[in-house]
């Protein structure tokens, strides 16, 4: 039986990643072509990859360890640029309940494609929540790994130009809130954080803008996290 339900939740998981295999493969693609102009060997973008986990800080680090050595600003850009991992922590405190060992991987793994797979509806029926939860996270690890590998060592083989190929990853990201959106009752979250982020850009410098819309979502979500959860009939 829990082999059974282990195949079915990794059949499902594969299926709801699918546009994600699309996206990270070219984005994977791109970084570790990117890193291999910059003069690395093909195991430093994948261990990146395994390691940091995060696309566009992958992009950013990556031009900046080939400069001055500064631990504290790399630090800084790192915090500021994934601070936005924090709003999926809060969204996902009720759904990580209970999930057992697995619960530090489903965390170190909580990507934005991640998290608009797993935060916008319940596990499909006939699966195990655990290990979809488990099967989503690792699938998409595995895609982004994979297609950075695959661009650090083949990339520059390739025959034809790669430029723009990076436009990828704010298109995913724009397909992501779409379907988000899709998948909402109400649209009070997706339209209260666009009008924030507008709202902050408008009251502060483009420089700074997004520390200060962060910073109003993540109180907001703190607030309102069940009254939120509750307009879309997201029962945990």
């Amino acid at each position: 039986m829990a082999g059974t339900l282990a195949a079915a939740s990794a059949k499902a998981a594969f299926r709801n990643t699918l546009p994600i295999l699309v996206g990270f493969g070219f984005c994977g693609f791109s970084y570790g072509l990117y890193m291999h102009s910059l003069g690395f060997e093909p195991i430093f973008p994948i261990i990146m990859a395994l390691t940091i986990f995060a696309g566009s800080l992958e992009f950013i680090m990556a031009s900046m360890i080939t400069g001055p050595f500064a631990p504290v600003t790399a630090f800084v850009v790192g915090l500021v640029v994934n601070a936005r991992h924090l709003f999926y922590g809060i969204a996902m405190l009720d759904r990580y309940r209970n999930v057992g060992k697995i619960k530090p991987y489903l965390i170190y793994g909580l990507i934005d494609e991640t998290f608009s797979v797993l935060g916008m509806e319940k596990p499909p029926a006939g699966t195990d929540k655990r290990w979809y939860y488990f099967f989503v996270t690792l699938f998409n690890e595995s895609y982004w790994v994979l297609s950075t590998a695959i661009g650090a060592l083949f990339g520059s083989d390739l025959p034809f130009d790669t430029r723009g190929i990076a436009f990828v990853l704010p298109a995913l990201f724009l397909a992501i809130f779409v379907s988000s959106w899709q998948h909402e009752k109400q649209h009070v979250g997706s339209l209260g954080g666009l009008g924030i982020t507008f709202g902050c850009l408008l009251a502060f410098s483009s420089s700074y803008f997004l520390l200060a819309a962060m910073a109003f979502i993540i109180a907001l979500l703190l607030l309102f996290r069940k009254k939120l959860s509750s307009l879309n009939g997201d029962i945990h």
